[in-house]
């Protein structure tokens, strides 16, 4: 997320019903697992920490607890870049109309900072859309990233490699609590393209791939076949809509109308963006033809 000069409006009032408290409930086994930052529902020996109301006149049993029809409010890791320096990106993020619930800072240090408890809404993904539901504020951990970005220009920043290893620890850990599926961690510009860029071409998707598990890729023998199969007749609509659907198969939101309109274009480039950031231009190529089926292939059979 580009947070300079963001502004959200029309900020949700809450009625608080009843008081809410913290208690401690004594562990249950129950046949389905469901793990949560708050509530731990699995065999264990440790009491669970859950949120519930506390009131004056009636007690609120736990005799039945918990249920297993429940699921996670996380589905989505979103990655952004503050383009701005790590005491700016503090301040307004600590502020109104926007948050995150993680700051990785550029410094070389063991520091990263929790702004909004993972079991909090944060404003981070604005007007977003993938997989078919929208808002993902409400579905998502956002982690910003200290970066510049492009600073207005195409002059895109490097990511440290010390500031790496801090993004792919916490993705891992959130990914792995959280059970999120590899192409459901995205970048900001993924869920929002056109409007946002971050965190970039420069960001090493890859890398957090394959050096901690965290996100999607594809297989390079898979794209060599899928090369050898590209059409070459690219302005057909017949081809346009094939990789429309392709596309929203793989998550972006885009229409299937045969023409490459700028929600496609957008779309096409935030995709090159995050698998083939040699070359972001909007143009399907042979290359990014075959990525996109080599994806859909490996994880939307």
């Amino acid at each position: 997320m580009n947070v300079k000069g963001l502004v959200f409006s029309g900020i949700s009032c809450f009625f608080l019903l009843t008081s809410c408290a913290t208690s401690k409930v004594q562990p249950k086994t129950i046949t389905k697992v469901i793990r949560d930052t708050v509530i731990i529902n699995s065999k264990t020996d440790k009491p669970e920490m859950t949120r519930a109301a506390k009131l004056e006149n009636y007690k609120v049993t736990t005799d039945y607890y918990p249920s297993i029809s429940q699921d996670e409010r996380v589905r989505f890791l979103v990655l952004h870049y503050t383009a701005i320096n790590t005491e700016l990106s503090l301040k307004v993020l600590t502020q109104k109309d926007v948050s995150a619930h993680y700051l990785v800072n550029d410094y070389d240090d063991k520091q990263i900072n929790l702004l909004v408890d993972e079991t909090k809404r944060a404003w981070h993904a604005g007007v977003s859309k993938w997989k078919g539901l929208d808002n993902l504020n409400f579905s998502s951990i956002g982690i910003e990233i200290v970066n510049l970005g492009n600073n207005g220009t195409l002059n895109y920043q490097h990511y440290p490699d010390y500031q790496i290893k801090k993004v792919g620890e916490l993705s891992r850990d959130i990914v792995n609590r959280y059970n999120i599926l590899p192409f459901n961690v995205v970048g900001h510009a993924d869920i929002a393209p056109g409007r946002k860029p971050d965190p970039g071409p420069l960001f090493p998707w890859k890398k957090l791939y394959t050096d901690y598990g965290v996100g999607a890729w594809y297989d390079d023998t898979d794209k060599y076949v899928f090369m050898q199969q590209y059409p070459w007749d690219t302005t057909s609509s017949i081809f346009i809509t094939q990789v429309q659907t392709d596309l929203k198969k793989y998550g972006y939101e885009v229409p299937a109308n045969g023409m490459i309109d700028t929600l496609t274009k957008n779309a096409i480039i935030a995709f090159q963006m995050h698998f083939r950031p040699e070359k972001y231009d909007g143009v399907v190529d042979a290359e990014t033809w075959a990525i996109l089926k080599a994806l859909n292939k490996k994880y939307n059979p």
